[in-house]
């Protein structure tokens, strides 16, 4: 499972990748989504390589990130009592473990939204100009996107 954050915005960008970004959901600046691990899905990511960071999320950092950002229908939070009335998971933690391995995807739960809304990093972004091996806050993160993900919580 592949954590996507929109880390740079679209303005003077190609179109291509304008409609890449669409196609993953990611219309705002710190939107962070969930994709498998699919040739399809990589092939995206790494088209909008230049403005996004990604990595493999794991089930505890998932699992966070449904908790404190995870909303359905009418902007409610997403409650163990809302997965355990919507589907076969009884809480958040073990649809996480699920989701992380791959086993189910977000739209299981009905009416839960698949964007995250986040909040810009604690002690912000390097810089948004450079690839993370060089310094930035761009490109592939591998593991590393879990502190990523646990700063913007």
């Amino acid at each position: 499972m592949y954590a996507v954050v929109q880390v740079r915005g679209v303005v003077k960008t190609r179109r291509d990748i304008k409609d890449t970004l669409k196609m993953l959901r990611l219309h705002h600046i710190n939107h962070c989504v969930l994709v498998p691990d699919t040739p399809e899905n990589l092939g995206m990511i790494r088209k909008v390589k230049d403005y996004v960071a990604y990595g493999e999320a794991d089930a505890p950092t998932i699992e966070t990130l449904l908790l404190t950002r995870g909303k359905v229908i009418g902007d409610a939070p997403l409650t163990d009592e809302y997965i355990k009335s919507n589907s076969t998971f009884s809480n958040i933690s073990e649809f996480a473990l699920a989701l992380a391995s791959g086993e189910t995807k977000l739209r299981e739960i009905p009416g839960l939204k698949p964007v995250l809304r986040l909040h810009p990093p604690r002690k912000g972004y390097k810089t948004t100009k450079r690839t993370f091996p060089q310094g930035g806050a761009l490109g592939y993160y591998g593991q590393e996107i879990n502190t990523l993900l646990y700063k913007m919580r």
